[in-house]
């Protein structure tokens, strides 16, 4: 009897990889999937607390993709070893704090240290030549292959067609010619292929959940660098920069405002180490204050800026709460609202 492959598939929770991973099935390999860890991409963190796209389902898409196709997903948490990626890219940053090079071959390299302690046979991607500017084109997709040691036993199955066979096409445990030779950023293949295998559901083509690529969270994640004079974060920080409104009034501290319920909930858990502000005469926002030798003055601008993003901010008045790191000791500041055209002026992270 023939022996059954089986295959590592990188579960990303898009399109392609959904693709990929079907494409593979239906070639009779036993396939489970495996899905990084990293912080910066937590769909259910945003989803859950926020009410802002209740219309979208709240759910995790890799774990939502496993489930349609019927196969085991594995979740890894490299938060820790994924920090140096981030900080000391190899190949550099994209267009904003993204090292999609560096990132793609560590992800690859650890699917095959994965692949060889349970026994698999190899892995493959749902890469297309051409779709991401920095890690998807012809001539990076060697590199990653040689870097993360996966050589000839990384597939993509999506593109194939346009790479040299690889080990699987070659000892035949797949058929070359049931491949596909996708390439550059029109998504209407992927489309027609998703009808084909009667996929009526998936994750936003080219959509992505990895908040590096955006250039609002990277500017937030470079302040965070520059005002704490070193490239350095715990899981907390990265969570952090995703929820509120961030301000910077002055150089030694910003200010991270609530923006609707949810977030005022989830902030709430912050409190015993920020210096918070909420508002107490009018519905209002939490505030937290992230910096350093905060004076009077600086607790006072920002008791200001909160009020100004309260129910009270036409009022003449407004009483906050004030914490030091404590919810018990907290003690009332009533204050004036800072005028609108003031706020504009501190800076918006």
């Amino acid at each position: 009897m023939t022996k059954q492959r089986k295959a590592v598939s990188l579960i990303s929770g898009g399109l392609d990889s959904m693709l990929a991973t079907k494409a593979m099935i239906e070639q009779g390999i036993h396939v489970e999937g495996i899905n990084f860890f990293t912080g910066f991409c937590v769909e259910g963190h945003t989803h859950s607390i926020r009410k802002k796209k209740k219309d979208k389902p709240q759910r995790n898409n890799s774990l939502w993709v496993a489930e349609q196709l019927g196969i085991k997903l594995h979740i890894v948490d490299i938060v820790e070893e994924y920090k140096d990626v981030v900080i000391n890219p190899q190949h550099g940053y994209g267009a904003h704090l993204n090292p999609c090079l560096d990132c793609k071959v560590f992800m690859v390299k650890k699917a095959k240290e994965w692949m060889k302690a349970h026994d698999f046979d190899f892995i493959f991607t749902g890469e297309v030549i051409g779709q991401r500017p920095k890690s998807q084109r012809k001539e990076t997709m060697p590199i990653i292959s040689a870097e993360s040691g996966a050589d000839d036993l990384l597939l993509r199955p999506l593109c194939a067609k346009n790479l040299p066979p690889t080990k699987p096409e070659i000892e035949g445990w797949v058929d070359r010619e049931k491949l596909f030779g996708f390439s550059g950023r029109n998504r209407k293949p992927q489309i027609a292929l998703a009808e084909q295998y009667n996929f009526d559901e998936y994750a936003q083509p080219a959509g992505g959940c990895c908040f590096l690529t955006d250039a609002n969270y990277s500017d937030k994640l470079k302040d965070l660098w520059a005002h704490r004079g070193e490239k350095y974060y715990e899981l907390d920080d990265i969570m952090l920069l995703k929820t509120g409104r961030h301000l910077r009034p002055r150089d030694n501290f910003k200010i991270m405002i609530a923006r609707e319920e949810g977030e005022n909930k989830y902030m709430q858990g912050y409190r015993k180490q920020f210096v918070w502000i909420k508002t107490v005469s009018h519905g209002g926002p939490l505030t937290l204050i992230d910096g350093t030798d905060l004076s009077a003055e600086d607790i006072e601008l920002a008791a200001r800026i909160t009020a100004r993003y309260s129910q009270g901010r036409d009022a003449d008045d407004v009483t906050v709460e004030i914490g030091d790191h404590s919810i018990e000791d907290a003690r009332e500041l009533v204050i004036k609202p800072m005028p609108a055209d003031e706020v504009q002026q501190a800076w918006h992270l």
